[in-house]
């Protein structure tokens, strides 16, 4: 066949393109990947034209046909993909007019490589966030698993890093519950944004074929047809929401994975991981190291950093469509592939993680962690005003770190130097379990409220 080598657009130019150019400019090696995306985009477009009678239903078929056997050919391995064709809607192209001849010219009738590489995107876009929402949905059933083994299990609560209340281990684990809720939502949110189909908005102000935008839009799955031909050529938002989702998820994950680094230190020494989860040393043998939770911390990085190229590709184009997009998809994809590998990492490290009950429960005891119990029970108990009752709290703290006591170690009558008219069911005040079941405000850390949290989340996490 003539011209099987040359580029669509061979006979507008007189010189052959440039080797560093087409180096450069091909993303075959990227957006390969889009295969499935682009060949199901283009059957749509034809069954399209055929209905609309814009092509005949010969060419059509013999179109359809054509992408099929390409398709399967792909997915044994059989199809090579060429840099000179310069990227996967191109490498399709030329192997359709390979397979059926002149009839595969009909197949960009009323379409750009604009609307049909957007198009495609959108489509891996909505797949590859159905999936992330799948592995969100895995950590949080392995954070609910956790926390039904835990919900008696005393630790401190830290702000600071340092000792603040003391808090049910189950009520800590359920808090990443609630933030990945909220990353489920950001997928969630872009899924209804992008919704909408820009097949048929051609290179940017339409087309004059009587095209039927709406039967595109609803066989690829699409919710309607984007209403601005510009904009639907022009705009990458959805990329950047999904970037920016999954830049939040990777966040949150790094700040659960820095708290149990910490955890497992020999400082703190508050849970322990399987040794599936830790690796050795080369030099030292004593050393078990959590490297799993370590590398789910350092790969936000690369999150951010594809949100942050990606923003700043898109913050001086001009109206409509440029090359500079092209780099989208490899930005996605890299970004894809790194939060689904710390998700599922993540999932595997909460099951590995063990709570050391002894060391959490002694280390909630110090501090003086019920300082503001004995404040609130002056309050509700002795009619003090919040900030009178929290300066004889913090005068009675000042006396038992002279002492060298614990706040649980002071007996009635040492309590009462600061406080004359109180009895003993005071004393109950400085019990750290105590303290941890009398938070009963929603949202508190009792474990009523921890046990009908879980209830509520296992019921929504199906």
């Amino acid at each position: 066949m003539k011209n099987k080598n040359k580029t669509i657009w061979s006979n507008r130019f007189k010189n052959k393109i440039s080797p560093t150019f087409q180096k450069i400019g091909s993303s075959i090696h990227i957006d390969k990947r889009l295969y499935k995306q682009d060949i199901a985009a283009s059957i749509v477009h034809a069954q399209m034209l055929m209905k609309q009678k814009i092509i005949k239903n010969e060419d059509g078929n013999k179109i359809i046909n054509g992408l099929n056997k390409i398709k399967v050919r792909i997915e044994k391995g059989n199809f090579e993909f060429k840099e000179k064709f310069e990227d996967i809607h191109l490498n399709i192209e030329k192997a359709l007019f390979e397979i059926i001849g002149s009839s595969a010219g009909f197949l960009h009738t009323a379409r750009s490589r604009n609307d049909q590489v957007v198009t495609d995107f959108k489509l891996w876009i909505k797949e590859a966030s159905k999936e992330t929402l799948k592995d969100i949905s895995l950590v949080m059933k392995n954070l609910i698993k956790k926390a039904e083994k835990n919900t008696d299990t005393i630790m401190p609560g830290l702000t600071h890093l340092k000792n603040a209340q003391p808090i049910s281990f189950a009520h800590y684990l359920l808090s990443y519950y609630e933030m990945l809720k909220r990353d489920k939502k950001r997928f969630e949110n872009n899924l209804k944004l992008l919704d909408e189909c820009p097949l048929g908005s051609a290179a940017l102000s339409g087309t004059s074929y009587k095209i039927d935008r709406n039967y595109t839009a609803k066989k690829l799955g699409f919710k309607k047809s984007t209403d601005n031909s510009i904009d639907a050529v022009s705009d990458r938002d959805f990329v950047i929401d999904f970037l920016y989702a999954s830049a939040v998820c990777a966040m949150h994950l790094s700040r659960l994975a820095e708290d149990f680094i910490i955890y497992n230190s020999d400082a703190f020494n508050l849970i322990s991981f399987k040794d599936s989860m830790l690796t050795g040393s080369s030099i030292m043998p004593q050393k078990k190291n959590p490297d799993p939770a370590e590398l789910i911390r350092g790969k936000v990085g690369i999150s951010y950093g594809k949100l942050n190229a990606m923003l700043t590709i898109m913050k001086g184009l001009p109206m409509s469509y440029f090359k500079d997009m092209q780099d989208d998809k490899e930005l996605v994809f890299d970004g894809y592939d790194t939060l689904k590998n710390t998700l599922t990492m993540s999932a595997e490290l909460i099951n590995s993680v063990n709570a050391n009950k002894t060391n959490m429960l002694f280390m909630a005891n110090q501090g003086y962690t019920t300082a503001t119990d004995f404040a609130d029970y002056l309050v509700k108990h002795k009619n003090l005003s919040f900030r009178e009752a929290y300066a004889t709290s913090a005068k009675l703290v000042n006396y038992a770190e002279k002492s060298k006591k614990l706040l649980s170690e002071l007996n009635l009558e040492e309590i009462r130097r600061f406080h004359k008219n109180l009895d003993k069911s005071v004393l109950k005040v400085f019990d750290v379990k105590n303290s941890m079941n009398m938070k009963k405000s929603h949202g508190g850390t009792s474990v009523f409220n921890v046990k009908s949290m879980l209830k509520k989340y296992k019921k929504e996490i199906k």
